[in-house]
């Protein structure tokens, strides 16, 4: 399949939670119920709590059975917004399970949780992955910036009732920041929430990332460590993703690594692990899109980061292929 026609599949990406996941984008760049401050893929452009069909999903299912080739450990729906803004997901979900084995991941901000279509839509996945970054209203205002339909009643009723619902695996994560929600007497708010929800795993992380606010700072990994214990069950740190083997045979173009970085910032070796490329190809296929101004590069502490630029957003990712780069995957 041409590169040229996709647009609502990534990766896989190496993600530290879910392996090789596949990702699956199911509305268009930043549009979402929340404007996070810690968002790694800037501000929120829409900001919307209305469900309509934003993305073709005969479109979307026909470039995911291209990517299955690449093995991934799990399809993830996810991507640059809210996927629980999608009303057909769970046809979506159910389309998938036809056509492949590899379990389906959703991951939610949880803000639509407390409608009843929308649980049933995302109990059909394997996996469930919704946040909660705030422990009361002001905080939810202050991190989360939700749509004024979204409030933090909704939030954790939402994710209540879920629970009693659904049977799979239901992984809550919670987005510390330094000078926001990092003190302890926050952590047990949100700890007290945790209790009633009830997850399967609690996950604690922080903003590995470039931020889309300067402000929102990470938490060094031993703090995390000694707040994850004032949490019941005890939370886990997200550790990074360590590489893996990846199938031989696959292919990767500097359209593949742009439609990666549109949603999300990854450094060399992120890319070269999730595409199956040598961190060599990596690196030329970057310096070219560099070069014309598709990517750049941002620190995050001593990792550096390649990031899509903002006028890439929502292009055609073949407009700035190298003539004739098709770079195969490193052999195991």
């Amino acid at each position: 399949m041409n590169d040229q026609r996709q647009h609502h599949i990534f990766g896989p990406v190496p993600s530290r939670r879910l392996g090789r996941s596949l990702g699956v984008d199911l509305v268009p760049f930043k549009t979402c119920t929340y404007d996070c401050i810690y968002c790694q893929l800037g501000r929120t452009t829409c900001k919307t709590h209305e469900r309509k069909e934003w993305v073709p999903m005969d479109a979307v299912l026909e470039e995911l059975k291209q990517k299955l080739a690449t093995h991934p450990d799990y399809i993830t729906l996810s991507g640059s917004g809210e996927p629980t803004l999608c009303p057909r997901l769970g046809e979506i979900i159910e389309r998938i399970k036809a056509m492949t084995s590899i379990p389906v991941a959703v991951l939610t901000n949880g803000s639509l949780l407390w409608l009843k279509e929308v649980r049933a839509a995302v109990a059909l996945a394997d996996v469930v992955m919704p946040s909660l970054d705030a422990g009361d209203d002001l905080l939810f205002q202050t991190v989360n910036r939700p749509h004024p339909e979204i409030t933090f009643e909704r939030l954790v009723s939402g994710l209540e009732q879920f629970r009693r619902e659904f049977t799979g695996q239901y992984w809550l994560e919670v987005m510390l920041l330094a000078g926001h929600t990092a003190l302890p007497a926050h952590v047990q708010k949100i700890a007290h929430w945790v209790q009633r929800i009830r997850p399967d795993r609690v996950q604690l992380n922080t903003a590995t990332r470039p931020p889309c606010e300067e402000f929102a700072l990470p938490v060094p990994p031993a703090r995390l460590a000694e707040l994850a214990r004032l949490i019941r069950p005890t939370a886990e740190v997200v550790a990074e993703h360590r590489a893996r083997t990846v199938p031989a045979g696959s292919t990767a173009s500097a359209e593949t690594i742009l439609a990666l970085l549109r949603r999300r910032p990854c450094t060399v070796e992120g890319i070269a692990q999730g595409l199956g490329m040598k961190p060599a190809e990596a690196v030329k296929l970057l310096a070219h899109l560099e070069s014309r101004g598709r990517v750049h590069t941002e620190r995050q502490g001593s990792e550096r980061f390649y990031r899509a630029t903002t006028s890439t957003q929502g292009q055609t990712p073949s407009q700035f292929t190298p003539p004739g780069v098709a770079v195969k995957a490193a052999k195991p």
